[in-house]
């Protein structure tokens, strides 16, 4: 077993073990938040057994280390709060984590049998780019539904939040596009990202599977 996967492990057993020690002590809505987000925590595992689909250990970690960091230290300890910086490091975070998961989509794109594209390195971080910032978008939204619908708190200082909040997932978003465009002009292939790709071409054979007649003549 990894090492990330040791600590995804043990992550999401912190986090079972605070779900628990808030119901013992009698405070039901932490222990609810607590247990949600433990869910959210196991969802990339979930997903993954739900559509064979086996996610590098790295990228499963990181998505927990995000989950943990974001609703666990931040909504629920008061991170957000006591700490004015955790916001635009998390969301700096997500820009990356997220232009990753791009870079592996279009990988997946390219390679796949029943579709007939090849885009250029150039469009390739383009797409994760675009990809990560209309993620991070998306969140915003969802932050100001969640504020006007169950009268939350998620946008904190409102617009003013949600600006530096898009500001820092573009710039998340653009350094790992820019590293990616950089690393596939120049066919590096000993860069991280290469590397959980080839790991996720490996352990995802099903996806990369030509046809037999792919080809050959009419």
């Amino acid at each position: 077993m990894s090492w990330s996967r040791r600590l995804t492990i043990g992550l999401q057993l912190l986090l079972a073990v605070g779900t628990l020690l808030a119901l013992i002590q009698g405070r039901w809505l932490v222990a609810a938040t607590t247990g949600g987000i433990t869910l959210v925590a196991l969802l990339p595992e979930m997903l993954g057994r739900r559509f064979s689909v086996r996610i590098p250990a790295q990228m499963e970690f990181l998505a927990v280390v995000f989950v943990y960091a974001s609703l666990f230290l931040g909504e629920v300890h008061g991170y957000y709060v006591r700490y004015w910086w955790w916001d635009a490091v998390l969301h700096t975070g997500s820009g990356l984590l997220l232009g990753v998961l791009g870079f592996l989509l279009v990988h997946v794109l390219n390679e796949h049998e029943s579709i007939a594209i090849h885009m250029k390195p150039f469009f390739v971080a383009l797409f994760a780019f675009v990809f990560a910032v209309g993620l991070g978008a998306l969140w915003e939204i969802f932050e100001f539904a969640m504020d006007q619908l169950f009268g939350m708190n998620m946008q904190k200082s409102g617009l003013l939040d949600t600006m530096w909040d898009l500001i820092v997932d573009t710039a998340g978003a653009l350094v790992i596009s820019l590293l990616g465009w950089r690393s596939l002009r120049r066919g590096n292939d000993d860069w991280f990202l290469q590397r959980w790709i080839d790991d996720f071409v490996a352990t995802n054979p099903g996806f990369f599977q030509r046809g037999e007649g792919e080809g050959g003549g009419d």
